[in-house]
């Protein structure tokens, strides 16, 4: 029977727990320990954004205790082994991202090593390893905010990316001499991302695509390239963050007021447009889409729900730009954000920004072989949101998953990988819809490639 890893990924934009300590906060860490404790997963990668909330100032100190707080529950004792990466360094605005990797591996997985950046190889990770502050010199992580003469005209933000880098391998010890000649077998890069958001609807209505869209995708194309240069062995990864994909809200626009009278609404003594009414031509001309900078407002918000909002993934174009480094799973989720922060609206989207899938997990070619290589018609990824009934801020989040390791057949190669069974439930909770991607299957096939290497070495030295 083969053993599997199971790896829970998550990403969240935790800015809401911070800025509203309390109930959503606890209910947040409570759906967390519920899923930890149903589904027991080996290794768990946290990637937070937005850490200490949008009064950072004033805020930090909480997030610290909501850290502690998921460190000591009872769901983490049996984690042994724990990585934490937080830039909570505010003062150094040249450098400061606001951005959390947290990193748990359970007793049972007995072998994981990761990547030291300044000697440019990989050692074995034990005990507990807590990295807070500007993190400049912190050998075990790449962090970088984006600069700020890529855009000038718009204000410089606490946005960038965080990369670790690991072998997970529950097989056996692998000699000190022998883990740089595994690195292409079983590395693999985790990037915690947090790219622009649309600053002004209006703007955004200006053009196809909006002016915020290119600038994401300058930025992940950026991301992209430093995490595929030649300072380092180039490995497959996952990109799990908050990349604040909007809607074309231009193509949108025009699609949901097709049978309204648009009124364009501009600020005295200029011609800078300061709202747009679309009014519905019947029903008494009933308001049937308001935008501002920070507002829109459609009658009909169900349509963003309906069917998880599939009718709109039309207009969802940020990723596919990037088609020729990076695969996503298909979304079978309602946009993650911008969900309402008033507990009795668990289900609304607030009237600020039009509902998008902001939050998302992308890996690249090379991962995605290796997450569905040993498929055989059967999923070995669950790909979703949780919390549709539950308040827990503006963006959603969480998935459990149980994966039961594949048997092998007699009669295959003794390294062949073979069909994983694969349950799923998805537990409801939590803010910024945060998206969890769970695979237990990528590290067991990068395991046997790992095998098969070994196997045909030790044929080839008898």
């Amino acid at each position: 029977m083969e053993a599997f890893t199971d790896v829970l990924l998550v990403t969240a934009n935790v800015g809401s727990l911070f800025d509203n300590v309390g109930d959503i906060q606890n209910e947040w860490l409570q759906e967390l320990y519920k899923t930890i404790h149903s589904h027991k997963p080996q290794f768990i990668a946290l990637h937070f954004q937005e850490v200490g909330g949008k009064d950072y100032m004033a805020n930090m100190g909480h997030a610290q205790h909501f850290f502690r707080n998921i460190e000591s529950s009872e769901e983490m004792k049996d984690f042994d082994r724990v990585c934490i990466y937080v830039d909570n360094q505010f003062q150094a605005e040249d450098r400061f991202t606001a951005l959390g990797s947290l990193y748990f591996i359970h007793k049972t997985l007995k072998n994981i090593y990761q990547y030291d950046f300044n000697v440019k190889d990989f050692k074995a990770v034990s005990g507990q390893n807590k990295h807070v502050g500007s993190l400049d010199g912190v050998t075990t992580v790449e962090k970088e905010k984006f600069p700020k003469n890529f855009w000038p005209d718009f204000k410089w933000s606490r946005k960038g990316f965080m990369r670790t880098r690991w072998i997970i391998h529950n097989h056996c010890h692998i000699p000190p001499h022998m883990v740089s000649v595994c690195l292409s077998f079983r590395g693999l890069d985790l990037v915690n991302v947090h790219l622009f958001h649309d600053a002004s609807n209006l703007v955004a209505c200006n053009s196809s695509p909006s002016v915020y869209s290119a600038n994401r995708e300058n930025a992940l194309r950026y991301v992209v390239n430093r995490i595929s240069d030649s300072r380092y062995t180039p490995l497959p990864f996952i990109l799990f963050g908050d990349f604040n994909f909007r809607l074309d809200t231009l193509s949108l626009v025009q699609h949901l007021s097709i049978v309204a009278d648009v009124q364009t609404v501009k600020k005295e003594c200029s011609d800078e447009v300061e709202k747009i009414i679309c009014e519905e031509k019947d029903n008494d001309h009933q308001v049937l889409l308001h935008i501002e900078e920070k507002r829109f407002a459609y009658r009909h918000q169900a349509v963003f729900r309906e069917d998880d909002g599939r009718a709109l993934l039309k207009y969802d174009k940020e990723v596919a730009a990037f088609q020729d480094v990076i695969k996503e799973e298909d979304i079978m989720f309602p946009p993650s954000y911008p969900y309402s922060e008033e507990s009795t609206k668990p289900t609304q989207y607030m009237n600020t920004r039009c509902p998008a899938w902001c939050d998302r997990v992308l890996v690249s070619h090379t991962a995605h072989e290796l997450v569905h290589k040993g498929d055989a018609g059967e999923k070995s990824v669950v790909y979703n949101t949780v919390g549709p009934n539950v308040c827990m801020g503006d963006h959603k989040q969480q998935v459990w998953i149980q994966l039961v390791p594949a048997v092998k057949s007699p009669s295959s190669h003794p390294w062949s990988l073979t069909s994983a069974c694969l349950t799923a439930q998805v537990t409801r909770s939590l803010v910024h819809q945060q998206l969890v991607w769970i695979s237990g299957a990528v590290f067991q096939i990068i395991s046997s490639l790992s095998d098969i290497k070994s196997s045909d070495q030790n044929a080839q030295h008898h």
